[in-house]
């Protein structure tokens, strides 16, 4: 294990951090406990000559501990339930996943 996956594992471990969170398949009947550490950022959208901001859900979740989400497949944390949008994303390591959320 790289000095950098050893971080990894510390951070998604720490609970100011991350919290836990329920992966559900689009496809499959496979439901999966993760841990996600939950980003809220403003989206710039430009359209012709006005720009628009909106709220957007980013989560980044180990690849350790879902090898292959979907777009589709559902993210559940407490009582708030979010679908994968667009194609998940790796870091240049390969450890963690990116995947951009809506509400479901």
């Amino acid at each position: 294990m790289s000095v950098f996956a050893a971080a990894m594992d510390r951070i998604f471990s720490h609970a100011a951090i991350a919290v836990p969170a329920l992966w559900i398949s689009a496809t499959t009947s496979e439901e999966r406990p993760i841990r996600i550490i939950a980003r809220a950022p403003d989206r710039v959208t430009e359209f012709g000559v006005g720009r628009f901001v909106s709220d957007s859900m980013m989560v980044d979740v180990r690849v350790a501990d879902l090898p292959a989400p979907h777009p589709g497949d559902l993210i559940v944390t407490g009582s708030e339930s979010h679908v994968i949008q667009g194609e998940p994303l790796r870091d240049r390591e390969r450890l963690i996943w990116t995947l951009d959320l809506r509400p479901a």
